[in-house]
């Protein structure tokens, strides 16, 4: 679809527009009087821009890991082609590869600033990490070959790449043009092998000799190649196939890693058998035969200390009878074995040494171990080697999320309460050292508001985060499933269903941060209001409330007696069937003969001992009737002025008062109409409208697949804003006789056509697109609110829109957002003496109206949209004075009223993959751009958009992908971004000593350039690879800072690194003199103290 480019077309508010603009969209019709003239929009389509800011979480399915041990960063590849890279804690950054292949390897150029990486799809590319969004410079695509391993020497622009055929070809890192040299496996393996030995699994060079590199072929053969005589000078062969080699770093021993379990270590000039054999984990027969086969050793690590003995580091290895076992990796310093068992499986892990140079002790001091699922870094220096805190948001998907809301602009008090009551739910046990990932710096750039992430998940926990300036970081964890009892019976685990496997997942969450009143609504169609506060409490029985929500249509009397719900459509105040007492769980016997697969979660009777932070209020369970299970609550809302929570499902709502713990009103969605019921419904039985729990049964033509709706089962039970759009075509009306609620607002406004006072009002939105308003009548504050009932009575309807309604907002006469009014927050557990009694009594709810002073004509507008168009009515005359068809042919999937610097916009998410906003009240289209496809279902049901442009989605199972829609954050996006490349000078080489250098035995070093160049090696054949410029140019070495600023800056490092190389050239050259006039020193005094002695005499 067209982009929307729409500038200040629509700025004349009065005229109607003529033209259509998109294929998508039409535009926006003005139906009423001249009343619009008074607002003056501030919001201009220069205002917004689309961009993504940073993504956060753990990577989904990681494939690859480096480290440089310089720079201290840390870089993951995944299987779909993403790039992660950490630092610090606050510095990360994602790319990806355009074609989306797995990232097999990745290589940094130690201290360069640089990452070679290769792909599945045999390309390798060099990206360049000196610029805040890194991009690629070269990439090299392979036509007849498939690469199995690269191996880049520190300090060398030469890149050995192994393939399956077995050959290696050598790249050059700078130009990324192949050498003519390579080394072919028939010459590598001797000529009396009749087999091809497999593919390159291993490729390094000596690490006292770069003149001798290791080949290690999967068939167990072991090449020691010597590059300047073009041939081999050892070969080992064992009778197991390799995974991997690692060198001892005085190169005169190396280590293999076997499939059977066994390491095997090898001396350079010993020919036919490993000077040891181990098998770490297997069993030792007495009668001196060969140990039972175990697992493969996938890779191994050999470091050595200055004092003391050296590790062996391995993954894999364990006995095959170790069933059920944990994958492990096993630590051998000694005669020590430690086993660290990890929780998920281990994709690869990295040992962090002291030192970059391979031919020095490695003094290892950490392991990184890189799972399917999480990152851990294991502290070696300590005893018992504990664990770092892990200080990166890599928890999201400790269970799977299954809904999530975004508060941008929240009071600034809210994050360090969260963060003082989270503090104390810290594990303790980790290592005291610091976080060794400790590269790049931090963005210069600051955001002058707080944000908050919370998310639900399948488990029923809650996890509050804070996502102020593009960081995020956990701030306080809650367990919902803790009021509930666990011990369910055999029988209730009978069904399949999602809901069964995750009775206590998240599904809505209400939350009002200015009273830090907390309301989530679970899967078993239970709603949980949470109190904040600073102070432990012991609660000795929880309160719960019992809400029977079943509504006939037809005459016929439920077998129960029907209770309270046939009632009138006016019921009084608590005539509905409640208890405050221990629920009456149905029998399992008639649930499952029912194949009812939600049972109701039984709540706790013991005494619930409540840490500070959030902390049980109400618990609000809706039963079974007479052999139905409840259905799933499809919204939900809380006013902690009024003291209610609202919620709503397929049947219609009940409305609770937390304050008095009772149910004011309980009422079929029809009752709402009450005489005015526009569609003509067909009786149902309540058989046949029984839904299965896990709804979305209809998304198939969405392109979510079966495949995807698995991956994270409890995350689909949002089933609303899908299967309702299939409900909303005119002609399945009349059908349609279940009518799902689907939003709701409080507010302060009119509550009937020509009132001349504000009245708290609950405004509900229905799936088939009608806005109906129910008056709230509330006792006066104080003991009054204690004691005399909340009466409130449907008025009738307001409005009716196509598709079902996603968002109702309010304005006020100059076009500002009413928020709905709140109570501030103040510590529940003081038990109130007189004085404290007094403030609570005086303590007026905050209504943020500035229409009550105004006259009273038109003096408010209510803006209503649904999943196909937007509305918005003048009141109290309740004329339409605008509308705007946003979507035809597909439908919203969420749709926020938004507060921006410079106005108020609507801004919604369309299934197609659109992201658009329009002004209010006006409608006109600011921005609409074709953002993505709507690949699963698991954007559709995350995405948040949120005030001062700022939005958000789950775009895997484990990670948050953070976007903006506003233009001044897109312009600032730059300066917050953190930096990954810190200019760090290399650590000095190691000395070689003074024998070492006179006798040799010290590093020998090669001119690679006079071996691979192409004056000595030729040009490589042209249809082996193609060469592609990358997008980020040769310049972008050098830095991708813009402007004048950026042109000094680049010209500063540069001077600065080329004075810091002469001054390094300076160093050296005097050294070598001083080494020099020593040596000859020594030589002279050697010559006096010789000269008069006879041979016979030395």
């Amino acid at each position: 679809m067209k982009k929307f480019n729409i500038r200040k077309v629509l700025d004349g508010l009065k005229e109607a527009s003529s033209s259509s603009s998109s294929s998508s969209s039409t535009p926006s019709v003005q139906v009423g009087p001249q009343e619009n003239n008074l607002i003056q929009e501030t919001l201009q389509s220069e205002h917004f821009q689309l961009c993504k800011t940073v993504r956060h979480g753990f990577p989904y399915q990681p494939s690859s890991m480096a480290f440089d041990p310089v720079q201290k960063i840390l870089a993951i590849g995944t299987q779909s082609g993403a790039l992660r890279l950490f630092g610090r804690p606050g510095v990360e950054c994602y790319c990806q590869h355009e074609g989306g292949a797995a990232v097999i390897q990745l290589q940094f150029l130690i201290n360069e600033g640089a990452l070679v990486s290769a792909l599945a799809d045999d390309s390798i590319h060099l990206w360049n990490l000196r610029q805040k969004r890194p991009a690629v410079l070269h990439s090299l695509k392979f036509n007849r070959e498939r690469i199995t391993f690269c191996h880049l020497p520190f300090q060398s622009k030469w890149l050995y790449i192994g393939t399956e055929r077995g050959n290696i070809h050598i790249v050059n890192v700078e130009s990324f043009m192949l050498s003519g040299y390579v080394i072919m496996w028939n010459k590598a393996i001797e000529l009396s092998s009749k087999t091809h030995p497999g593919p390159v699994v291993h490729i390094s060079d000596n690490p006292m000799d770069e003149g001798k590199l290791i080949i290690g072929y999967e068939s167990g053969i072991v090449v020691l190649w010597d590059l300047k005589s073009k041939k081999a000078d050892y070969r080992y062969t064992y009778d197991e196939a390799i995974h991997s080699v690692a060198w001892h770093h005085e190169g005169k021993q190396f280590i293999c890693s076997h499939s059977d379990g066994t390491l095997t270590i090898w001396n350079i000039r010993g020919q036919g058998k490993p000077i040891q054999t181990i098998t770490p984990h297997g069993k030792q027969p007495k009668d001196g035969k060969k140990p039972e086969p175990c697992k493969p050793i996938l890779k191994v690590e050999y470091k050595t200390t200055r004092n003391g003995d050296p590790f062996i580091i391995f993954s894999g290895g364990l006995s095959y009878d170790t069933v059920g076992r944990r994958p492990c990796l096993t630590v051998m310093h000694g005669k020590s074995i430690a086993v660290l068992e990890m929780d998920y499986p281990i994709v690869d892990f990295l040992t962090l040494c002291e030192t970059p140079y391979p031919n020095d002790f490695q003094e290892p001091y950490a392991v990184v171990v890189l799972l399917e699922k999480d990152l851990v870094v294991i502290d070696l220096s300590q005893n018992g080697y504990p664990i770092f805190d892990n200080p990166y948001p890599l928890t999201i998907h400790e269970s799977p999320v299954t809904c999530c809301e975004y508060f941008a602009d929240c009071p600034v008090d809210l994050i360090p309460a969260l963060y003082s009551v989270g503090s104390r739910q810290k594990r303790q046990g980790y290592s005291k050292k610091e976080w060794p990932i400790s590269g790049g710096n931090w963005g210069q750039g600051t955001q002058s508001f707080s944000e908050i992430i919370i998310t639900g998940h399948a488990d029923g926990t809650v996890k509050f985060w804070d996502a102020s300036a593009i960081m995020l970081q956990v701030l306080y964890k809650l367990k919902t499933a803790k009021i509930f009892d666990r011990n369910r019976s055999k029988e209730d685990k009978g069904s399949s269903e999602v809901s069964d496997e995750d009775p206590f997942a998240i599904q809505i969450m209400a939350w009002c941060p200015e009273s830090r009143m907390l309301c989530v609504a679970g899967v078993s169609a239970n709603v949980i209001i949470y109190r904040f506060s600073k102070l432990e409490v012991t609660t000795e029985v929880v309160q719960l409330l019992e809400v029977r929500m079943q509504y006939e249509l037809n005459e016929m009397e439920s077998p129960d007696g029907g209770g309270g719900e046939q009632t009138s459509a006016h019921p009084t105040p608590g005539a509905s069937p409640q208890t405050s007492g221990p629920p009456s769980h149905p029998s399992t016997s008639s649930n499952n003969s029912d194949g009812g697969n939600i049972p109701c979660l039984k709540v706790r009777s013991s005494p619930l001992k409540q840490s500070p932070g959030y902390q049980v209020d109400l618990v609000v369970q809706s039963v079974w009737v007479s052999g139905e299970p409840p259905q799933q609550i499809t919204s939900l809302v809380l006013n902690s002025s009024y003291g209610l929570v609202v919620f709503g499902n397929s049947n219609g709502l009940a409305v609770v008062d937390y304050i008095q713990k009772t149910v004011v009103l309980n009422l079929g969605t029809v009752e709402l109409y009450g005489s005015n019921d526009p569609y003509q419904r067909q009786p149902r039985s309540p058989r046949k409208t029984r839904q299965p729990s896990g709804g979305l049964c209809d998304i198939n033509e969405y392109s979510a697949t079966s495949e995807d709706r698995c991956k994270s089962p409890t995350s689909d039970h949002r089933d609303n804003s899908f299967s309702r759009s299939r409900s909303s075509s005119v002609t399945s009306i009349d059908k349609e006789a279940r009518e799902a609620i689907s939003s709701f607002l409080f507010c302060e406004t009119f509550a009937r056509k020509g009132d001349c006072t504000l009245t708290p009002c609950l405004y509900v939105g229905t799936s088939l697109g009608t806005v109906l308003v129910l008056a709230i009548t509330l006792p006066s504050a104080g003991e009054q609110r204690q004691l005399q009932p909340v009466i409130i009575s449907p008025t009738g309807m307001l409005v009716r829109l196509k598709g079902s309604i996603m968002r109702i907002s309010f304005l006020d006469s100059t076009g500002l957002l009413l928020a709905p009014a709140f109570e501030p927050w103040y510590e529940p557990n003081i038990t109130a003496d007189g004085e404290e009694r007094e403030k609570i009594r005086k303590r007026r709810p905050v209504s943020v109206s500035p229409s009550t002073s105004q006259e009273l004509n038109e003096s408010q507008f209510a803006v209503v949209c649904s999943e196909k168009q937007a509305k918005v009515m003048s009141l109290p005359s309740q004329t339409c004075i605008y509308k705007h068809s946003i979507t035809e042919n597909s439908f919203i999937l969420r749709a926020d009223i938004v507060q921006m610097n410079q106005g108020v916009c609507l801004a919604c998410f369309c299934a197609n993959g659109h992201i658009m906003t329009l002004s209010v009240p006006g409608l006109r289209p600011l921005m609409d751009v074709n953002y993505l496809p709507l690949t699963d279902m698991r954007i559709a049901r995350t995405f948040c958009f949120t005030n001062l442009g700022q939005a958000m989605y789950l775009c895997s199972p484990t990670e948050i992908q953070r976007i903006t829609y506003s233009q001044e954050t897109c312009e600032n996006l730059q300066e917050m971004l953190g930096e990954l490349f810190t200019p760090v000078e290399t650590p000095e080489a190691p000395n070689r000593g003074f024998f070492k250098g006179l006798f040799g035995g010290g590093a020998q070093s090669l001119d690679r350039e006079e071996l691979f160049g192409e004056v000595a090696a030729g040009k490589a054949s042209r249809s082996l690879a193609q060469h592609i410029p990358g997008p980020g140019g040769i310049e972008g070495m050098k830095g991708a800072a813009s402007g004048v600023v950026g042109d000094l800056a680049r010209a500063r490092i540069a001077l600065d690194e080329r004075g810091q190389k002469l001054g390094e050239l300076d160093e050296r050259t005097a050294a070598m003199m001083a080494s020099a006039d020593s040596f000859s020193k020594h030589a002279h005094d050697m010559m006096l103290k010789c000269k008069d002695k006879k041979w016979y005499q030395f």
